[in-house]
């Protein structure tokens, strides 16, 4: 869907990066190392994301470091559109609401940092019909073309994924 709106694989890779998790950071050599692309290609279009304001950088170590302008005000607007391009709205909406009694739902794995992947992959802090839960991830699955990895956890588990300095990204809470 995004792609024939976009037709920059690197500006899809990019706004995947930057805009589903805004606390993502990079520079251009990691980038190129990420997306197994040139250089010039992704500098061009960190460039323009940047001289729009949608992009904000700065210098550490001699690098220049980007991340996502979240007070453009733009950037919900892109954030919403990458949710739904990855397929987050359709989890939240068919899965998280009718699960028993989540407490927060967090994004890890490769999306969490920004990489677009064939895999989906959640961690559910809380109490959750676990067989409702399987049935309701083929439904879900069929329907965004991606396959779902849910684990559920408690706040153990969680202080595990931030003492790690895991990346997770908060998609839903109950409070």
């Amino acid at each position: 869907m995004l792609d024939s709106l976009v037709s920059s694989k690197t500006k899809i890779k990019l706004l995947l990066k930057f805009f589903l998790n805004a606390s993502n950071t990079a520079y251009l050599r990691n980038l190129e190392a990420e997306f197994g692309e040139s250089t010039n290609a992704i500098r061009l279009e960190l460039n323009k994301f940047e001289e729009s304001g949608l992009l904000n950088s700065y210098s550490e170590q001699n690098k220049k470091i980007f991340k996502a302008n979240t007070k453009h005000p733009l950037y919900p607007e892109i954030n919403s559109i990458i949710r739904k391009f990855v397929g987050i709205d359709k989890i939240i909406d068919h899965i998280v609401s009718r699960l028993g009694e989540p407490e927060k739902v967090f994004l890890v794995g490769s999306f969490a940092r920004g990489l677009d992947s064939d895999t989906i992959e959640l961690l559910i802090l809380g109490n959750v019909n676990k067989a409702y839960l399987d049935e309701l991830i083929v439904r879900v699955e069929e329907t965004i073309h991606r396959k779902l990895n849910i684990k559920q956890i408690d706040k153990a588990d969680l202080l595990i994924f931030e003492t790690n300095k895991i990346p997770a990204l908060l998609l839903w809470s109950k409070a």
